[in-house]
């Protein structure tokens, strides 16, 4: 199944972690789930502002003195992704942005082993406006012993101690949230990178203009590098004019050039994309297909140019031909449910399938090893893939 790939990635990482026999700022293991909701948001909170600027992890069923793995079969107090989701949602973080998680299960030497991961984001400090603490965690006069979690205090994670919950961070540690939150410290290309993400900010009309810039920030522009040139990219031939232009596109910061790609042009002028990427197929000699991953200069331009829709198409209702991924997980995903898959499609489905665009293809005087075909059978496959994984997740 497509999960497979994902959960052989986690599964190694977490059995490495365990394996090094100690907790880290990215990383904290638990014997079971939290009794105290509050200890529960106090620790995703310091994880979520910890400064090792990944993804970070909580590991429910190893024991963290020992290491050892005991399980969370029979935790009565387990909890499912969408438990915590909504204990988050209870919480009145600041400006009411709240981490974001996401909870996966796999089975470590026959035992199931929780990982919630905590997710990487720019939007730190995470911190509380108003104080939240569990009323049903008690002592034995029937009064609240809960842990408290204090409104407006910054907690972090720092090696593998997290913030007490009465204190504050280091103001060291502080600054260096707010610095990530705005990009005050990165690199131009770093800050290129946040800036892409803000779809709204940007002023471009290609076609009529021959640049883009950044409103708040319009040393931050995209500019053509030349003319449009026709070439041949077998993915035009699924636009209702299968002509296909293209043109040397330049991220600048100032007047030096950042980042260097293309801007793709269909439909006699009507679509504008960027430059995807190709890759051949594992295991299939000279079969390829183009696509997007999200995360990549090219997939935040091809959010952006799109506003926000990533949608393909132009005057036709619907155009998969380029194939578009959230992250390079869930392309290698991809690529294994399509090489385990591959010969399930017969040439004669996907013909009848995609008869125009073939032979339009096959027609051209000038041949290509990547091909119309190509093109079709990797994107029937993707919608079944993506058909696929909503299941799964259903």
């Amino acid at each position: 199944m497509w999960g497979d790939c994902l959960e052989e990635n986690l599964l190694f990482l977490i059995e490495s972690l365990i394996e090094s026999k100690r907790e880290d700022e990215w990383w904290d293991f638990k014997r079971q789930h939290h009794k105290d909701k509050a200890d529960l948001v106090h620790d995703i909170t310091c994880m979520a502002n910890s400064r090792a600027n990944r993804d970070s992890y909580i590991i429910f069923g190893v024991e963290d003195k020992t290491f050892n793995i005991v399980g969370v079969e029979e935790d009565d107090k387990r909890r499912t992704q969408q438990n915590i989701v909504d204990l988050l949602k209870s919480v009145h973080y600041a400006g009411s942005v709240r981490p974001r998680i996401e909870l996966r299960t796999i089975r470590v030497e026959d035992h199931e082993v929780d990982v919630l991961i905590i997710k990487n984001s720019n939007e730190v400090p995470y911190y509380l406006e108003k104080k939240y603490f569990d009323g049903n965690v008690k002592n034995n006069q029937g009064k609240p012993s809960g842990k408290i979690v204090l409104p407006y205090h910054i907690y972090t994670r720092l090696v593998d101690n997290n913030t007490a919950v009465n204190e504050n961070a280091d103001l060291n540690d502080i600054e260096y949230l707010w610095r990530k939150r705005f990009g005050i410290d990165r690199a131009p290309k770093e800050r290129l990178m946040i800036l892409l993400d803000e779809i709204d900010k940007w002023f471009f009309d290609w076609g009529n203009k021959t640049y883009a810039y950044h409103n708040d920030y319009p040393e931050f522009n995209i500019e053509l590098g030349g003319r449009f040139r026709q070439g041949r990219e077998p993915s035009a031939l699924f636009y209702t004019h299968t002509t296909f232009y293209y043109a040397s596109l330049n991220l600048k910061f100032h007047d030096t050039i950042l980042y260097e790609t293309e801007l793709w042009c269909f439909d006699e002028y009507r679509k504008f994309l960027p430059k995807a990427d190709t890759t051949r197929v594992v295991n299939r000699g000279e079969f390829w297909y183009s696509y997007y991953v999200l995360d990549s200069i090219e997939g935040k331009l091809l959010r952006l140019f799109t506003r926000g829709t990533l949608d393909l198409s132009s005057r036709e209702p619907y155009c998969n031909q380029l194939l578009v991924f959230k992250n390079e997980v869930e392309k290698e995903s991809f690529d294994c449910f399509l090489e385990k898959h591959f010969d399930d499609y017969s040439d004669d489905i996907i013909y009848n399938q995609y008869k125009s665009q073939i032979d339009e293809d096959n027609n051209r005087m000038f041949k290509n090893r990547y091909s119309a075909f190509q093109v079709a059978k990797c994107a029937r496959i993707f919608e079944d893939w993506k058909n696929t994984c909503q299941m799964e997740e259903s």
